[in-house]
């Protein structure tokens, strides 16, 4: 049996996004950051989308993490 090898482009692909609502401030940058997958509900705490973040957005989304003020935004593999 060969084993199998990941790209990096397959590696993100397998991530997703995701908020510890007990450490979110509701700063809003995440959303700020990366819109196309992050928005806010009305009191600016983060609705994150479910799917794996798309190759094009892993650069976007890695930023978002790292801006977290509140170290609640992850970087999940599946």
């Amino acid at each position: 049996m060969a084993a199998t090898k990941e790209t990096k482009e397959t590696k993100e692909a397998l991530e997703t996004l995701k908020v510890n609502p007990i450490d979110c401030t509701g700063h809003g940058v995440c959303a700020e950051l990366l819109p196309e997958l992050i928005s806010v509900d009305e009191w600016g705490y983060p609705i994150v989308d479910p799917r794996p973040v798309p190759p094009q957005l892993a650069r976007e989304a890695r930023r978002a993490v790292a801006a977290c003020p509140a170290l609640a935004l992850k970087l999940m593999r599946r």
